[in-house]
């Protein structure tokens, strides 16, 4: 599943708020640190900021602050404020009225199915655990190396 630019930086912003909840971040270090325009980013977090997973903190300091669960908020949570997650994708009736077209279309659906079950079962919290992971195992391979 490939995802918009959009989601990917919704999901890299959340990432980053939610590790210090209390923390403030201006939209030029995330966008910084993931090599995204400031003015993309501040419409992702426009949207992040209505759905109630981040708030706009206004000052010299200012910036956004988590204000979300990350034990709760799932992948699917964050996509599906920028993705349309309806069918994947339309397929010509006439094909699908084949027996072959049906089949497919059922395989289709059930891919749809287990990747959406998968999106929601991963939470920010989740998430955290990878990233901390792969820091391990990538400081391990360059001590290592040396």
């Amino acid at each position: 599943m490939r995802l918009q630019i959009s989601s990917q930086i919704a999901i890299f912003a959340l990432l980053e708020l939610a590790a210090l909840p209390q923390r403030q971040l201006a939209a030029a270090e995330i966008g910084e640190k993931y090599g995204v325009s400031t003015h993309h980013l501040a419409k992702v977090m426009q949207v992040l900021v209505r759905a109630g997973l981040a708030r706009s903190v206004r000052g010299a300091k200012g910036g956004y602050q988590f204000s979300g669960n990350a034990r709760r908020t799932t992948l699917l949570d964050v996509i599906r404020l920028f993705e349309d997650l309806g069918s994947a994708g339309e397929r010509s009736e006439k094909r699908q009225a084949t027996a072959e077209g049906l089949a497919l279309h059922q395989v289709l659906g059930e891919i749809d199915d287990i990747v959406m079950a998968t999106l929601g079962s991963i939470t920010l919290a989740t998430m955290f655990k990878l990233v901390g992971r792969r820091c391990r195992v990538a400081g391990r391979a360059s001590a290592l190396a040396r």
